[in-house]
């Protein structure tokens, strides 16, 4: 798309099904590069990626060329399957549904990159629920609490 400009920051969080601890540190690496490689073939730019056994967060430079849903699909989908067939657990692998994805200006980038990267030290604190709960509230998205992460079934 010549002569189209673009700045746009998204932070992607999104939950193994149940809230299931199942990535990991064994083959935690490998699945985040994984998803790096299928946002790189996007032609997005991976500002950040880490997480805890239960749930994920992206952080990426987004190009125009693709919707947000279409991009979730693809990394929750394809990344699912790929552990899946390569058998890395005895049991069948699933994301939840959903996930929530938070904009922010340039001048939030490093902030939310250090933040990422310090995932194990903040939920030493706060369950994954609180931190989405705050992040909702922080980004003022009106929710359904019926449709958010409660504790694991």
């Amino acid at each position: 798309m010549a002569n189209t400009y673009t700045q746009i920051h998204i932070q992607f969080v999104f939950a193994v099904k149940y809230r299931d601890g199942l990535i990991h540190p064994a083959f935690q690496k490998e699945l985040y590069q994984y998803i790096s490689g299928i946002i790189k073939h996007h032609n997005h730019k991976l500002l950040a990626i880490n997480g805890m056994p239960d749930h994920v967060h992206i952080f990426i430079g987004m190009r125009p060329t693709q919707t947000i849903s279409d991009l979730m699909q693809d990394i929750k989908g394809n990344s699912s399957k790929w552990i899946n067939e390569k058998q890395i657990l005895k049991v069948k692998f699933e994301w939840q549904e959903g996930y929530g994805a938070f904009s922010y200006s340039k001048s939030h980038i490093d902030a939310v990159i250090k933040y990422i990267e310090k995932q194990e030290a903040h939920h030493s604190t706060k369950t994954f629920r609180e931190e989405y709960l705050d992040f909702l509230k922080l980004f003022e998205i009106d929710y359904d609490e019926r449709y958010i992460f409660n504790e694991p079934i």
